[in-house]
């Protein structure tokens, strides 16, 4: 019994041990990344403050050029969905003489047989 008293006593010890430590190393780790993302924003930051007006026409082209994309995607995009179209329009009234004659060989087969 004085083993499992001692376990007991030993793993919840052992657990706030590691609770404490874990959560120590976490918020350090933790500012250290926040310090060296913030030193890599700051350059950006005084940048934007200096030069306001390159920004916004960078991001201006940015959009445009986006826009564009997106326009030149859309355009293809209806292109292709025509070709579709027309190509299962194609295919249609292909079955269609397929059914139509086959229908018109059944009824004349089937003629043949009743006479």
């Amino acid at each position: 019994m004085s083993q499992r008293d001692g376990f007991a006593a030993g793993f919840l010890a052992g657990s706030l041990v590691g609770g404490l430590v874990g959560g120590v190393l976490g918020a350090l780790l933790a500012s250290r990344i926040n310090n060296e993302t913030s030193e890599v924003e700051a350059p950006l930051v005084n940048a934007d403050a200096s030069e306001p007006k390159f920004e916004k026409s960078k991001k201006r082209q940015l959009e445009t050029a986006s826009e564009q994309r997106i326009e030149i995607a859309r355009r293809s995009l209806e292109d292709k969905i025509a070709q579709l179209n027309q190509t299962i329009d194609e295919v249609r009234q292909q079955l269609g003489n397929v059914n139509g004659n086959a229908s018109t060989l059944s009824s004349d087969r089937s003629g043949t047989k009743d006479a």
